[in-house]
């Protein structure tokens, strides 16, 4: 036996209704009587919604069918508090979590997040750097503290019963409904209205103020190319939630000399052929100001297209700026113009190099089996241009004997 039955009467069910029941009771009454579809029935509404968040509740519901309504609002049958809780949870907001609403309104807690790119080199990513910033967002006004309006002037806007979102509910097909949540037009998604001669004059009754915050951003040693930084609570502030984050993005300008590739650092060196077969020092500045001298020693030979490293000389691992990747270091070779030696030259210098490696020979050398075939220099760009304009002549020669023939007639 229950106590009393009126929020049985309220979903129009019998108090043995099961949760299935009573979640079907709901659903449909909540329908018919939301404030968006019936303006007039919101006390109604406000009923039903407290009905059901007491029955779906089953310490809630023991406490009701002992006690009745009485119970549920002093805490339990005895006034101790059996987990009944003395106050009713809002009836839209039992409406979005029934009707799925809940997600949106949880994501919506946090304000929007602030995104500021900066341009960095890659000397700062390999010292460490401290840059400052200026940034404009959105902040509480101190002068009214949010409210947009004296104390107590704000009204609660009736389209939407407080909660700045306006929820229809369109009928798709018997037994299937859709639920499209849109920002309130009467009051702009701020739950209140405010007359003109109440609002704040700080922020005219926005409740905000546009500021200008300065921010000083550390870039850390061995730091990445869209590597994010966060200033986390510092984004847009905004009454009744969490303010967001300012996020800084990375973005690293080119160097002239270096690349980087992960953890080490590339560049190209080019050699004149004596250094390259004889050795040679050149020096290179490092990001830190400091001097290398790369040393190739006498004997050690280096081709066209050789790659050598020096360890510990590439960018310093983030975290760990005492370990360090390498410096890679791409080689190219520049060779002597022709006839930079006459001929006589030659013949001494080949005797330094290494001997020639001599072709099959025919065994008769007679010159009348041979032809001589000289090397000379094949430009295929210009071939490849001159082609090209061949062709388009040859079109247009072709467009010329296309054209009316006229007959003359005497």
């Amino acid at each position: 036996m229950v106590k009393e039955t009126g929020f049985y009467d309220t979903l129009g069910v019998k108090p043995n209704a099961t949760p299935d029941e009573l979640k079907r009771a709901y659903r449909k009454l909540a329908l018919k009587y939301h404030p968006d579809k019936n303006p007039t029935e919101g006390e109604r509404f406000k009923q039903i919604s407290q009905a059901y968040e007491v029955l779906s509740d089953a310490k809630k519901r023991e406490i009701y069918d002992r006690g009745g309504e009485k119970a549920i609002k002093e805490g339990g049958p005895g006034g101790g508090g059996g987990g009944g809780g003395g106050s009713f949870a809002s009836p839209m907001d039992i409406f979005d979590l029934f009707f799925g609403g809940g997600r949106r309104m949880h994501r919506e807690r946090k304000g929007k997040n602030i995104v500021h790119q900066i341009s960095i080199t890659l000397e700062d990513l390999y010292n460490g750097a401290t840059r400052k910033l200026s940034v404009q967002k959105n902040t509480i006004c101190e002068r009214c503290e949010g409210r947009g309006s004296r104390k107590g002037a704000a009204q609660m806007c009736m389209s939407c019963h407080g909660t700045g979102m306006q929820v229809r509910v369109h009928q798709l097909v018997p037994g299937m409904v859709q639920q499209v949540s849109t920002v309130c037009h009467g009051c702009q998604g701020q739950g209140q209205r405010i007359s003109q001669k109440d609002r704040c004059k700080a922020c005219a009754g926005r409740k905000i103020l546009r500021q200008k915050k300065i921010l000083e951003v550390h870039i850390d040693k061995g730091m990445r190319d869209g590597q994010k930084i966060m200033f986390h609570g510092e984004g847009d502030q905004e009454p009744g939630l969490e303010p967001g984050d300012i996020i800084i993005v990375l973005d690293l300008q080119e160097h002239p000399r270096f690349t980087r590739k992960g953890e080490d650092l590339t560049m190209s060196m080019e050699l004149q052929l004596v250094e390259a077969l004889c050795g040679f020092q050149k020096p290179v500045q490092t990001l830190d100001n400091r001097t290398l001298l790369i040393t190739s020693h006498p004997g050690e030979l280096i081709k066209p297209g050789d790659t050598k490293c020096i360890c510990n000389e590439g960018m310093p691992m983030h975290r760990r700026p005492f370990e360090k990747g390498k410096l890679i270091i791409h080689f190219s070779v520049v060779f002597p113009k022709a006839n930079f030696l006459p001929k006589n030259k030659l013949k001494e210098l080949e005797r330094y190099l290494p001997v020639k490696v001599d072709s099959e020979q025919p065994e008769s050398m007679d010159d009348d089996l041979y032809i001589y075939a000289d090397l000379e220099d094949c430009d295929l760009e210009n071939r490849k241009r001159h082609r090209h304009h061949q062709h388009y002549r040859m079109d247009e020669d072709d467009y010329a004997s296309t054209g009316d023939v006229q007959c003359q007639t005497s």
